[in-house]
């Protein structure tokens, strides 16, 4: 049976949580504490503000309550870390399309702030088990398990820091608006009437067809109604396709063709990887013509 919890397929938000538990020396308390996960024994987890609660089965007929939090940030620090998100266009539209962006920790320590654990004392936890080790493998299996609710949604760690997802959205859209007032403000007269389009324009009637600019749209969107959502599945239209078949003339030349193919599709993965982000930057903009 494969061990979930040890995937290289895991969004790597959730496996540097892992990593960083994992790296404290916990080593034997954690094996134990991952069959438990894998098995089912954590009944349910709960949060309750920036603090989680929990109920794992054990040996006792009753399941024993933990509880498990990390020290949450002020609302300067919070303040700080935002604006420092709004400034990169970036960290908005993958934090908004429910990804975490793969250098958000630099946000953080930019601010003097760890997003992740720093030490194994940043974590405080509490099992009402008899065993007087910290973390047993009760408190140990709500790590792993919170792995998965990262997985699923990684505001769940902002969360644990002070600040939920309704929070953080909302505090970045309005920075957000507000930039797009203040760049108004600042437009000139005659930017403002400049010809592409005024009062006089014409009717969609009388607007000539014309291919090269069937996609052309010169009026801004209304920021508000534009939703940015991720895929249902993390499968590309690469995966569907599958290898890229290259023709052989010999078996000698099949290993040799199987290896170009595949760097073949290593490459494509790549370039579909910045035309996504691409995608998405050009999504978020709120300046200029979309």
């Amino acid at each position: 049976m494969s061990d979930p919890y040890s995937q290289p397929n895991r969004e790597w938000w959730a496996q540097r949580w892992i990593d960083v538990l994992e790296s404290f020396g916990w080593v034997r308390r954690l094996a134990r504490a991952r069959t438990y996960a894998r098995e089912g024994n954590v009944l349910n987890i709960d949060f309750k503000g920036s603090k989680v609660a929990a109920r794992v089965q054990g040996t006792a007929p009753e399941p024993y309550k933990v509880s498990l939090s990390l020290d949450p940030f002020g609302d300067d620090q919070w303040g700080y870390v935002i604006e420092s998100m709004a400034q990169q266009a970036i960290f908005s539209a993958k934090l908004l399309a429910g990804e975490m962006p793969q250098n958000i920790e630099e946000v953080f320590t930019a601010n003097g702030l760890s997003l992740f654990p720093f030490t194994k004392f940043d974590i405080h936890s509490k099992c009402s088990c008899p065993d007087p080790a910290n973390p047993c493998k009760h408190i140990g299996a709500v790590y792993y398990l919170l792995g998965d609710r990262f997985s699923e949604d990684p505001f769940v760690l902002f969360q644990l820091r002070g600040r939920t997802k309704a929070q953080i959205i909302e505090a970045l859209r309005q920075i957000r608006s507000a930039g797009s007032e203040d760049n108004g403000a600042d437009t000139t007269h005659d930017e403002r009437s400049a010809p592409q389009f005024t009062e006089e324009r014409q009717s969609p009637e009388t607007i000539p067809l014309s291919i090269d600019r069937f996609w052309h749209y010169t009026e801004q969107l209304e920021s508000s109604l534009v939703v940015i959502a991720p895929p249902p599945t993390s499968e590309t239209v690469l995966d569907v396709l599958g290898s890229v078949p290259l023709r052989v003339e010999s078996i000698a030349e099949a290993a040799i063709a199987q290896t170009d193919a595949q760097a073949v599709t290593d490459y494509l993965k790549i370039v579909y990887q910045a035309a996504s982000q691409q995608a998405i930057l050009a999504a978020m903009r709120t300046e200029g013509a979309t």
